[in-house]
């Protein structure tokens, strides 16, 4: 933990080091706070810190009520798991979290709850669980595991207790980065022995006894235990089949041939997996059961042996307030209008808002790029064959926090996706976006790139095919980070008056140091740490505006374009059917590529870029820069028209080239066409705002029960091929579209009347379809409705409450606004917790 204060005080910024030592000590707070956390979130459940080859943990279980159950360990979020539910019903994103998880398949239920002390050093977890059917069995093993990379060590208490540990299990040991530590696993006191089956004299004496591994691994492999646990498993299964007279037709009960041996690698271990058995309630004959997980931060003094720590009864009245203090603090920072506040919605809020904060996670390794490879339409010259063999190459290791799109799907960090995470978080714990927004900051070259995921060590390449596993530094993705910093702004202005004059730090909140309740908005009540983050970030978000600009930039002269400005773009990454750079896949574009081509949504993030930069530059007093790109943006609003806008299909258009090298417009109706309006570019009284708001109602085009289609019902490859992009519904794109309406459109000017009506009815939609959805599920799942379910083109709707169960998920069917892709996506999609307060910056 000294290593943890020196770190966090490194890292502040001179003009905050510089200041008094309270000061100092409420940033190295701040930073204890976000050390310790759930940053595993490609696992059901487990914890680390906030620092590389440190201490792991995770939760496995499986099965005992058949001999087929071992074979089906749960351990990461898959969706092949066929998990009937597993959610974050509350998630502060600092000190607490709560999470069920029901697996119908095992016939399951867990409950895991986790705790941090306001000192942020020490922490416990809660697992508890029982029967989901009471007419079925209901037998589990659970396996809680400990690893320990890097130097130090770990050692198990009782590793001479053959039979398996009776009592408490306490683990110790070291690490430079957390120090000296004691883990205490401690059984629940109604917890009752697994009843077993057959040969159940032959192992009376391990009876409601914690079976136990430990092994060691090497630095960086402590992910993969698992497979490791299930061969340790499946070998001693077999030893004991062999050591007694068992055969295939009359084995031994499930609960004991699949059991850790009670073993401890000679020279040491540095990863310890305890296993306890439980039967639920009804036919399994147990009842509710459960364990607690106390980590706790040793002074630099030996261990008080007479110290008993935290008992159950403690961590239960803790777990309990914390949860209080969640739903009070939720309310406040997410009041709900009608007719979204009925329980059952805040409910639905609860949860998407906690599983995006649920999926924050800390991720540290090499990625691969290859700083050689180019596709074949990269280059000006479209006679060039690419840019021949691929030469990827391991980075430097390089340490990521950030939330993650899908637990199960997509555990890792997007540069697109995040701008959208940030903006929820952020409106929650602004300071927790800050710390994030950081790190991504960090990984940006000094040629100004930054990769659009971030793939970082083995353990997110397993989660990734080999074919999307290396980045290029020519290629960009849609600069939506720069919404966290604008949305900051926005915040530190409504909170202050009069910046100008709060530029003397207010130590009063520092006197006695930051409470917990005041860390989430630290930079929001002090501006000059305010002025002092964004100082510090500023020069590299220029560097790379000024790449971003540099290496996507389009072409003009060769095609005789002659626009008022020099603004135009073209997203490098291309092939034939994709421009995944463009995060919108396999949206039409022309065909065939063409080096000539402009991106119209790309020409607009552009635009987007520089009134964001100009946001910013205008806030820390930098008039050159601001200048700058107030002239950026401005060519761009020029050439949105002069390049991009068709006469005659009334919309915004791609731009490509035909045979006789003459500009010629791409339109293709759908998300790309709103992209001048969805980013809030054109002015409210522009004459073009009608026709696109014609295209967003247009039942024949966009317009759909569910929220904005993606491509127009009309077009001809609508539904078509991977159907990714080309008519689901997406719920960022739509936020995008209600807070441009919201905020501008709906605001100001001669449509505001009718962007007004617009937006009323596409927030309803939005919300209506993801939380009918939902409840579809439940109903689908066995949940229960208490009011009225009403059928029409062929789904089921609910308009009461719902039994909280089911996903929300990366996409909607344009057909009938059911999820599709990957579930559960509490990345983006949890922006409907913003649609309904209407709190959009």
């Amino acid at each position: 933990m000294r290593l943890l204060a020196a770190l966090a005080l490194a890292a502040l910024p001179l003009a905050v080091a510089q200041d008094d030592t309270a000061v100092l000590s409420a940033a190295v707070a701040a930073n204890h706070s976000l050390f310790w956390n759930t940053y595993r979130p490609q696992l059901y459940h487990g914890i680390r810190p906030r620092t590389p080859h440190s201490l792991m943990t995770g939760l496995m279980w499986f099965g005992l009520n058949d001999y087929q159950g071992v074979n089906q360990v749960r351990h990461t979020c898959e969706q092949s798991d066929e998990i009937s539910k597993y959610t974050y019903t509350a998630h502060d994103g600092r000190y607490y979290a709560s999470e069920v998880i029901e697996d119908k398949k095992l016939n399951v239920r867990l409950d895991i709850g986790w705790w941090k002390e306001p000192s942020g050093r020490n922490w416990a977890v809660r697992v508890e669980g029982d029967a989901m059917d009471t007419t079925k069995p209901s037998r589990t093993a659970v396996i809680y595991h400990f690893g320990l990379e890097g130097l130090g060590e770990l050692t198990l208490d009782q590793e001479d207790e053959e039979d398996g540990i009776e009592s408490q299990v306490t683990l110790t040991g070291s690490s430079p980065q957390i120090g000296k530590f004691r883990i205490r696993v401690v059984d629940h006191p109604e917890n009752k022995p697994i009843p077993l089956g057959p040969y159940a004299a032959d192992f009376a004496h391990t009876a409601g006894k914690t079976a136990f591994f430990g092994l060691r691994l090497p630095t960086g492999d402590v992910w993969k235990i698992k497979d490791l646990l299930l061969r340790i498993l499946n070998v001693n299964g077999q030893q004991i089949m062999e050591s007694g007279p068992y055969s295939p037709e009359s084995p031994p009960d499930p609960a004991v041939l699949f059991r850790l041996p009670n073993e401890v690698y000679a020279g040491g271990a540095n990863v310890f997996a305890l296993q306890k058995n439980f039967a639920g309630a009804g036919r399994a004959h147990g009842g509710k059961w459960g364990f607690d997980v106390f980590f706790e931060a040793v002074p630099d003094y030996e261990v008080d042996e007479d110290d008993e720590g935290m008992t159950y009864e403690q961590l239960s009245a803790e777990l309990k307030m914390a949860q209080s203090t969640y739903e009070v603090r939720f309310k406040q920072t997410f009041p709900l209008p009608a007719p979204y506040n009925t329980p059952a919605h805040y409910a639905f809020a609860q949860d998407v808002t906690s599983n995006l904060i649920g999926g924050i996670g800390y991720y540290h390794g090499a990625s691969i790029v290859d700083r050689s490879f180019r596709h074949d339409y990269d280059d000006e010259d479209d006679e060039d064959d690419g840019g021949g063999q691929e030469k990827p190459q391991l980075t430097d290791e390089r340490e990521l926090l950030t939330a993650t799109p899908s637990r199960s799907f997509f555990p890792r960090g997007f540069y697109w996706d995040e701008g959208f995470h940030l903006a929820l978080i952020g409106e929650w714990d602004n300071d927790l976006s800050l710390e994030i927004l950081k790190d991504w900051v960090a990984l940006i070259d000094e040629d100004g790139w930054v990769a659009r995921e971030q793939i970082l060590g083995d353990e997110s390449r397993s989660k990734v095919p080999a074919e999307f596993q290396t980045q290029y530094p020519t290629y960009a993705n849609p600069p939506t980070l720069t919404m966290a910093v604008t949305s900051f702004i926005r915040r530190l202005r409504a909170r202050h008056s009069d910046l100008d004059v709060q530029l003397g730090l207010d130590t009063s909140l520092f006197a006695h140091g930051l409470s917990p309740s005041n860390l989430p908005s630290a930079h929001l009540d002090n501006p000059v740490l305010a002025h002092a983050y964004l100082t510090s970030i500023y020069p590299a978000l220029r560097r790379h505006y000024l790449w971003f600009r540099r290496t996507q930039r389009g072409l003009l002269k060769p095609f005789d374009r002659r626009p008022r400005a020099r603004e135009a773009y073209r997203w490098r990454g291309r092939t034939e059917n994709h421009v995944l750079t463009s995060g919108l896949d396999d949206f039409p574009r022309a065909r065939p590529p063409h080096v000539g081509e402009l991106h119209l949504d790309l020409l607009s993030w552009v635009g987007f870029f520089a009134r964001t930069m100009g946001e910013i530059s205008e806030f820390l007093g930098i008039e050159e820069d601001r200048q700058e790109y107030e002239k950026h943006e401005r060519g761009v609003l020029e050439n949105l028209d002069d390049l991009h806008w068709s006469d005659e299909h009334n919309m915004y258009c791609d731009v490509s080239v035909d045979e006789d090298d003459e500009s010629v417009h791409v339109c293709h109706a759908g998300y790309i066409s709103l992209f001048p309006l969805m980013l809030g570019l054109l002015p409210p009284d522009h004459p073009n705002i009608p026709h696109v708001l014609d295209l967003i109602v247009s039942p024949q085009h966009l317009w759909s029960p569910y929220g904005v289609r993606s491509l127009s019902a009309s077009h001809p490859l609508f539904g078509k091929d991977e159907n990714y992009w080309r008519g689901p519904v997406w719920v960022q794109m739509n936020w995008l579209i209600l807070k441009a309406i919201k905020e501008r459109y709906a605001a100001a000017g001669p449509y505001a009347a009718r962007a007004q009506g617009v937006y009323d009815k596409l927030r309803a939609n939005v919300v209506e379809n993801i939380f009918k959805v939902r409840a579809k599920t439940a109903l689908r799942d066995g949940g229960s409705v208490l009011d009225g379910v009403e059928r029409g083109a062929g789904r089921e709707l609910t308009r009461q409450e719902y039994e909280r169960t089911g996903y929300v998920w990366e996409q909607y069917d344009a057909h009938t606004g059911e999820g599709r892709r990957s579930h559960p996506f509490t990345g983006w999609t949890s922006l409907v917790t913003m649609i309904m307060t209407e709190k959009y910056s």
